[in-house]
């Protein structure tokens, strides 16, 4: 897949709430994810899809409710694109929030190898 077709199946899956298939599908088996910060019992950084595929599922355990998901078009440049996403969610521990990220991703050889999010 190229870049342009991995950024439109991703935003696909992604407003789709299938955040998972989305990484078993697209991601690298040693991609890394970068949050913006060590927050909330997650690492600032996670090597590996097993271990992104455990972040998502420790966040969908902490979520009591998604009230919607917004994904923008994706911009492409190179080998690189990047999206906004929003979430309204509501957890467990802390109640509702309404958070946008910019989530920038690089591809190598068909798959998704990095994953960073800024707030």
């Amino acid at each position: 897949m190229t870049t342009k077709e991995i950024a439109k199946r991703l935003k696909n899956l992604c407003e789709k709430g299938d955040f998972e298939s989305a990484q078993k599908e697209l991601f690298a088996k040693d991609a890394v994810s970068i949050e913006p910060s060590a927050s909330m019992g997650f690492a600032k950084e996670t090597k590996g899809l097993d271990g992104i595929i455990e972040k998502g599922k420790k966040w969908n355990d902490m979520v009591s409710e998604t009230h919607s998901v917004e994904i923008s078009d994706p911009v492409i440049a190179g080998n690189s694109f990047s999206l906004t996403m929003r979430m309204d969610v509501t957890t467990k521990d802390k109640g509702r929030m309404d958070m946008t990220e910019l989530c920038v991703y690089r591809v190598k050889d068909g798959k998704i190898i990095s994953e960073e999010f800024y707030m």
